[in-house]
């Protein structure tokens, strides 16, 4: 067996796969950094077995990224900066492309990936696969007046406002409209008239603040939601990361916050997963791990996925808030006595059967 990475070689995902793979007694993967997929086309050839981890966390592929896609060429984004997101989508595209013809055995479809990173595209598909997600509203929204005007239509008075093509909780707004008075929950800032995705949860009570922020991420696209009450415990609302490997419902995180931004990554807590199981009951329980499988059932030649799974309250209920092409990382996170690395490693020397069909 033959294993091929293509990943930014200094991030700990990429290490991560690399130990688990040397723990399986298998030969250490090859690394493809995604800085030369973009700027000299090396990929990985037939016969290898290629794990397609995040392009993310690095700022000169975030650039290279942008500028394939056809942003204009330019300075790389601050840290933290939300910057021509279509742009590096577009940009992911076409070098996902070149990982495909390559001609190795992708354990990531290209397509399932960018599906995953679309959040209309993404939410559209389950829906149709009648899977539980929030309502979406039905129209696209250009800025904050038709954002607010669309909420009107739709008497929805909070709603969750998402870049399309973002991750970790960036530039996502909860956004409560009664009347005159709006408030947005989120970790977006502005700053010299650029929005940056910053560790610290806020409120803002200021429209004009609000109206900014959503009217700079509106060109790159916004899918928005119906608010969706997620349920709690000891004060704290809390959803699930689910790891789906070949199939199965695997490694689970309950996250848990003071504020609707569950992200782990913005100063939250992990919680207790017995207590969790517990407190929404064996039915409920097994409803929503079996709608994670159901999930990972529409990407069936992809090896895994990670699924945002959301109780309500009153655990009466849930729904899927977001699908993860690289939602694996879940460092000292057990199952089976695997992590998630070490599981997909174990899938694939058993045989895991997507990866023969996968192309």
């Amino acid at each position: 067996m033959r294993l091929a990475v293509v990943g930014n070689p200094s991030n700990r995902r990429v290490s991560l796969f690399a130990s688990a793979v040397l723990h399986a007694g298998l030969p250490a993967p090859s690394v493809f950094p995604w800085r030369d997929v973009l700027v000299s086309g090396r990929v990985p050839g037939p016969g290898a077995l290629v794990r397609i981890d995040s392009a993310g966390e690095d700022a000169e592929v975030d650039l290279l990224l942008r500028e394939l896609g056809g942003g204009r060429p330019g300075r790389p984004a601050e840290h933290g900066e939300i910057l021509a997101t279509a742009a590096a989508f577009a940009g992911l595209r076409t070098a996902l492309g070149r990982i495909r013809a390559g001609g190795g055995v992708l354990l990531s479809q290209p397509a399932d990936i960018l599906t995953m990173t679309d959040k209309p595209r993404c939410h559209a598909l389950l829906a149709e696969a009648g899977i539980p997600v929030p309502p979406a509203l039905p129209v696209s929204v250009d800025g904050y007046s038709s954002l607010r005007a669309a909420m009107d239509d739709a008497r929805w008075g909070r709603v969750f406002v998402k870049p399309a093509h973002g991750s970790s909780a960036s530039g996502v707004l909860a956004l409560a409209a009664a009347g005159r008075r709006v408030t947005a929950v989120t970790s977006a800032e502005l700053s010299d008239g650029r929005v940056f995705n910053n560790l610290r949860v806020r409120r803002y009570d200021d429209e004009a603040t609000i109206r900014a922020i959503v009217d700079r991420l509106a060109p790159d696209g916004l899918h928005v939601e119906r608010w969706f009450p997620k349920a709690a415990l000891d004060g704290r609302v809390l959803d699930l990361r689910v790891v789906v490997i070949a199939g199965r419902p695997r490694h689970v995180v309950v996250r848990t916050s003071r504020s609707p931004m569950t992200n782990l990554h913005l100063g939250n807590a992990r919680g207790d997963v017995a207590a969790v199981r517990a407190a929404a009951g064996e039915r409920a329980w097994a409803a929503g791990i079996q709608t994670c499988a159901r999930v990972a059932a529409c990407f069936p030649r992809t090896l895994h996925v990670g699924v945002d799974l959301m109780f309500g309250a009153g655990w009466r209920d849930h729904a899927v808030a977001e699908v993860n092409a690289f939602g694996d990382l879940l460092p000292g996170v057990l199952a089976d006595g695997l992590d998630t690395y070490g599981a997909q490693v174990a899938a694939l020397v058993d045989g895991w059967a997507g990866a023969a069909c996968a192309t």
